[in-house]
């Protein structure tokens, strides 16, 4: 049985890649799939809105 392979998104490029290819600088990851990698950039920016909208509800406590 083989090793499951990592799916990285490159900020950098804008590219997917199999396995850790680039800087981990540039790098976002791992994905189990290439299509999560692919949506890299809008699974990043609702995380980022979900993280937002908590610290502003923690704000108001």
């Amino acid at each position: 049985m083989g090793e499951q392979q990592e799916y990285w998104f490159n900020s950098k490029t804008g590219q997917v890649e199999v396995g850790k290819q680039s800087a981990a600088i540039f790098r976002v990851g791992p994905f189990a799939t290439r299509k999560e990698a692919e949506n890299a950039k809008q699974l990043l920016a609702e995380r980022a809105a979900a993280w937002r909208a908590e610290d502003a509800s923690e704000d108001g406590d």
